[in-house]
């Protein structure tokens, strides 16, 4: 499904984000978050449990309630007509013909997002009669059908309810819910963690047929990175409420720069490589409460240093080697201190400066 490096402008930006959940005390979820989507592209947004990733997603789609709230930064939906929209600042009418129109999402437990007791053309005809409210019912039920047919569920299957449909036709169904309006960015929070892997599969190979097609572009997010690998052009990684890495999912696999992204690789196993060990990640996330003025991996990091304890790495472009050129001129970010000798006071370590991950595992299988 990746792979279609699309250099193209972007579609979303997302600057300087914070949110916090005001509770007693106040949770840090996403902080000075920093990222671009551009118009066609599979970007990957991977990490723990807790990372902000779904935080993330909310936010980008004015989806947070109370005590959730964005204190800072700004999100910027950049139309194909060259108009720009600050998604913060919509209100009413504005931002509910914006959503869906413009960036839909596919929630985390979606196969469970759907109405038990309403049929699946109800459910579908609804949100075309709410944003399209001169359509006129013929036209919604015909619209339905092609919808259906589109993500591969039969139209017959408009009559049915919710749990007469197998956990993929759901999935699928929420599918066709968020691709209702043509929407320029489709996001996804862990769409197939509940799915066996076959339905996975073909749901996969699905979207990637449909975003041919109609073009839009795809946040996919997950904890599971060797699926991103796969389905990718690029990929950031998340850890305590920041993006720490974000390059090309070849890059990504081949030579990753930050110790937490290595041992996010070192901890699923190839089905076409050697046997190696797997490897956890010793500790645990910080405390979501704290400042963190540090690098919030610090504490998990074998390679930390003094300044690692003290100062908190930016984000920003990380060293190519000779071996290593950015496919495409693309940039790799990184934020940790050891690409940074002057700061580090050191070289950057063996594991890092060479790529711990070389291509033992496969980065193919989704499209033929």
């Amino acid at each position: 499904m990746g792979n279609h490096h699309d250099t193209g402008r972007p579609v979303l930006s997302v600057r300087g984000l914070h949110v916090d959940y005001h509770l007693d005390p106040p949770v840090h979820a996403v902080r000075d978050l920093n990222l671009v989507l551009r118009r066609g592209e599979v970007l990957g947004i991977a990490g723990e449990s807790g990372c902000g990733k779904s935080t993330l997603a909310y936010a980008v789609n004015r989806l947070l309630r109370p005590p959730a709230e964005v204190v800072a930064g700004s999100v910027v939906f950049h139309g194909a007509d060259g108009h720009d929209t600050d998604v913060l600042a919509l209100t009413g009418d504005a931002l509910r013909s914006f959503r869906w129109r413009r960036i839909a999402m596919v929630f985390q437990g979606a196969m469970n997002a759907l109405n038990p007791v309403l049929t699946i053309h109800t459910q579908l005809t609804d949100v075309l009669a709410a944003h399209e409210p001169g359509s006129r019912r013929r036209d919604r039920a015909r619209r339905c059908a092609e919808l259906l047919s589109l993500v591969g569920v039969h139209p017959d299957r408009a009559r049915s309810y919710p749990h007469e449909l197998s956990g993929g036709m759901r999935q699928r169904v929420m599918i066709a819910m968020a691709l209702a309006l043509n929407p320029d960015v489709l996001v996804m929070d862990e769409p197939t963690t509940a799915l066996d892997v076959v339905v996975q599969r073909d749901i996969l190979r699905e979207l990637g047929r449909l975003r041919e097609r109609f073009g839009f572009a795809l946040v996919f997010i997950t904890h599971d990175l060797s699926l991103l690998l796969e389905i990718s052009d690029r990929i950031a990684i998340m850890y305590a409420g920041r993006v720490v890495e974000e390059g090309t999912a070849t890059r990504l696999l081949t030579a990753p720069r930050h110790p937490y992204t290595t041992g996010l690789l070192g901890s699923f196993p190839s089905l076409t490589g050697p046997h190696q060990d797997l490897r956890g990640i010793p500790g645990q996330p910080p405390d979501l409460t704290q400042a963190l003025a540090h690098c919030a991996f610090h504490d998990r990091c074998p390679h930390r240093r003094d300044v690692c304890a003290h100062q908190r790495p930016p984000l920003g472009p990380a060293p190519t080697t000779g071996d290593d050129p950015a496919p495409g001129g693309e940039t790799h970010l990184v934020a940790c201190h050891a690409w940074h000798p002057d700061r580090y006071g050191a070289p950057p370590p063996t594991p890092l400066r060479n790529g711990t991950f070389h291509p033992t595992h496969t980065a193919e299988g989704v499209d033929p």
